[in-house]
């Protein structure tokens, strides 16, 4: 993967006269994982979707290597940056195989010619994302875990630089999102993908990110590392919780402990551990 410098600067975006992002100016870090966190309605699908050029901003600009998005041809920029939305519009009786192939429109002439490149890049996502044994399989059919690994293969054999996702794990149980997550953890390790997401649960956003961003009321009030910007303070002002901060067995990841009205009680502080009694 090529690497790229991408920035928003200065961004106040929103929906018709209704802003929502208030000012935000942010650099995507290269070849690594970034996960936006926020409570509903704090701007981060509106930054997702700025960034990825779907919505105008009413000010500010956004550089991809130091242009503006908006002087891009789109198809250019669509070689280089790919959008997964929160809920893709599915098709009616459209087969795996044909949606993971509408990832690589960007790539194709105006014929719509496909080359051996095309299907090596839908052999390889489907691959990748382990569904191949379903290429034929109508999307109808599927499970929410296997259709979701279906959109992120499109997305995947676009073969894009820079991926967005917003919220990849909506309407998944655990296992599906851990399942996900992992998967395009992988993804960044093998291929360098630079991977930015929206997500809901904080635990696996500390978890999988690189780099978090945090937003407030459309303003961006904290990022870097997950260890240097999960605090008790932080949750308690991007969320309105009260809780606790320990630290994830598994992952060695800051992981929040929300201490709720009823169980503040139960909770002691010893020599800086947690102890929930």
């Amino acid at each position: 993967m090529r690497s790229h410098t991408f920035e928003a600067r200065e961004l106040v975006s929103g929906y018709d006269q209704r802003m929502i992002l208030d000012r935000v100016s942010l650099q995507i870090p290269a070849h690594q994982i970034s996960v936006i966190i926020g409570a509903n309605a704090s701007g981060k699908s509106t930054l997702l979707k700025t960034l990825a050029r779907v919505i105008k901003p009413a000010q500010g600009d956004v550089l991809l290597d130091g242009q503006s998005i908006y002087h891009i041809p789109p198809k250019q920029f669509a070689r280089v940056v790919g959008l997964l939305p929160q809920s893709p519009i599915v098709p009616e009786g459209i087969t795996v195989a044909d949606l993971v192939g509408r990832g690589r429109y960007p790539h194709q002439s105006m014929f719509g010619l496909w080359r051996r490149e095309d299907y090596e890049a839908v052999a390889e996502a489907m691959e990748l994302m382990g569904i191949s044994e379903l290429a034929n399989r109508s999307l109808d059919e599927l499970s929410g875990g296997q259709r979701q690994r279906v959109w992120i293969a499109m997305a995947l054999a676009q073969q894009t630089d820079i991926l967005f996702l917003d919220e990849p794990t909506t309407y998944l149980d655990i296992t599906y999102q851990v399942e996900i997550l992992d998967l395009l953890t992988d993804l960044n390790r093998k291929y360098g993908t630079t991977i930015v997401m929206v997500l809901h649960d904080i635990n696996l956003a500390a978890r999988y990110a690189d780099c978090l961003f945090a937003l407030r009321q459309g303003r961006l009030i904290a990022e870097g590392k997950p260890s240097d910007v999960i605090s008790s303070e932080l949750i308690k002002e991007v969320f309105g919780l009260d809780c606790t901060i320990i630290t994830d067995p598994v992952s060695l990841s800051p992981s929040i402990v929300p201490i709720g009205r009823h169980h503040g009680s139960g909770i002691k502080q010893m020599g800086g551990i947690v102890h929930v009694q």
